[in-house]
């Protein structure tokens, strides 16, 4: 197998990618939480980690990728302070938290179809595992690590001697009521929930009973109990954005390791953050974010422009997302598609072989920490060589194994299927009707069946994505 390297968060550098076991590798990567929509930040993350997936796939390994969909337990204070978001998100649009994860699971989904990420193996919600994380939570009870307050059984980060060394943070330093949020009744600032009590008060729409009472489990006992239970002995890469380090990720290793006695994941890999103009952090606690649909969609702009912009910054810099930022996408998707359009053109038969000497080259920039920017430099490089036409195509058809820009499609004709075409005499006569929430919905189709209509002054023009 050929060389990746990979920058492990866990010992800060680059190191050397082998795999537990030569049948597979064990992939999971940290889902939505899914009380409202995603924002092109969190979507930033997925394209990584599909990029990663996807080199795994292309250097011949076999992947099992496992997804959580969080849909309890996640509260809106990093430290366990706070409302449940899922019932946040329910009590904002007057319906039910399992209403709520459903519609957003769903529109979850649709985005990263539309950004030609490929789906997990297995999607697991935390809803529908919670014996194993109620067992989990047994384990640790049984071996000293977890103590009970009133509102919930808490783990006791002091009895981790190691409990920092995924984020290097200096505990002293870490001040509660500073940083953290403020719990009078906590051991230590770091300390976090595992189970939380329902309020005596109040009943919750999602809650259920254990041997500690009634209530639900905290936001990171998930994550352990499912990577467990699907993954098993695989452990092997661990991904999520920045922000999962200091808390999250954390505390997921503090939870795991104490029971098994082994190493909780091998590697440890985290996306950047996406800011927006200005250097600020995009979040939805800011208000100040952008989802794929009013950034992109609403506005006739391919997903596949932004997964294009995501490639120009590596995964570990951060991204800026602003006017100028996507119209240099645009413009570089646009000249990358001509290019492979004009080989289609000039090419008179489809018996193109793969360039051994320029998938290497590829093959080196990729697998060394998913260097995007350097593989779309070779994209170029293998467009501008004097190799066959055909050979040219079969080569940057093999790259797209990686890409994911369904530059395999581009045929030398844009031909529109009929089903497709149904599509936009009924969005056209939508438009006409004034009918706008069904017009939106028709176009939202045409896009999931990968073509992306645009409205013109002269009519609707159509074209593959």
């Amino acid at each position: 197998m050929p060389v990746i390297l990979l920058y492990n968060t866990l010992t800060r550098k680059k190191e050397e990618f082998q795999p537990i076991h030569p049948d597979y590798i064990g992939l999971y990567t940290c889902g939505p939480t899914v009380y409202n929509y995603a924002h092109i930040g969190n979507l930033r993350t997925y394209i990584f980690e599909d990029i990663l997936k996807r080199i795994l796939l292309y250097n011949d390994y076999k992947v099992k990728h496992v997804m959580n969909i969080t849909d309890v337990g996640h509260l809106t204070g990093d430290r366990d302070m706070g409302e449940d978001k899922m019932e946040k998100g329910a009590a904002r649009e007057g319906r039910t938290a399992w209403d709520i994860a459903e519609f957003y699971t769903k529109a979850f989904i649709k985005d990263i179809r539309c950004l030609n990420i490929m789906e997990p193996d297995t999607w697991c919600k935390a809803t529908d595992s919670i014996p194993e994380q109620i067992d989990l939570i047994q384990s640790l009870e049984d071996i000293g690590f977890t103590y009970r307050i009133s509102d919930g059984i808490y783990y006791d980060t002091s009895r981790f001697k190691d409990y920092s060394k995924l984020s290097h943070q200096n505990l002293d330093a870490l001040q509660e009521g500073a940083r953290v949020e403020k719990n009078i009744e906590k051991r230590n600032p770091t300390d976090f929930a595992l189970w939380k009590f329902s309020p005596a008060d109040t009943k919750r729409q999602m809650e259920w009973d254990s041997p500690w009472g009634k209530g639900f489990p905290g936001w990171h006992i998930e994550c352990s109990a499912m990577s467990m239970k699907f993954l098993k002995d695989h452990l092997d890469i661990h991904c999520g954005g920045i922000d999962h380090i200091n808390v999250h990720h954390t505390n997921e290793i503090a939870q795991s390791e104490p029971v098994t006695g082994k190493k909780f994941f091998n590697f440890w890999l985290h996306g950047e953050f996406l800011n927006i103009k200005g250097g600020k952090k995009m979040a939805k606690s800011e208000d100040n974010f952008l989802t794929l649909e009013n950034a992109f969609i609403n506005r006739n702009i391919s997903p596949l422009v932004y997964r294009f912009a995501s490639f120009l910054t590596h995964y570990r810099k951060p991204m800026e997302h602003s006017e100028d930022a996507v119209e240099s996408a645009q413009n570089g998707l646009a000249h990358l598609q001509n290019q492979v359009r004009s080989l289609n053109d000039k090419s008179s038969e489809s018996n193109g072989k793969i360039s051994e000497d320029y998938k290497e080259k590829f093959l080196n920039v990729v697998n060394d920490d998913l260097n995007m920017p350097r593989a779309l430099a070779v994209v170029q490089e293998t467009l501008k060589s004097s190799i066959r036409t055909e050979d040219k195509l079969a080569t940057i058809n093999d790259f797209n194994r990686v890409l994911g820009l369904n530059l395999d499609r581009l045929d030398k004709e844009n031909v529109i299927p009929d089903s497709i075409k149904e599509l936009v005499n009924a969005r056209k006569k939508a438009r006409e009707e004034k009918k706008w929430a069904l017009s939106d919905e028709l176009r939202n189709k045409i896009l999931e069946q990968g073509y992306i209509v645009q409205d013109k002054k002269d009519g609707m023009k159509v074209i593959k994505k």
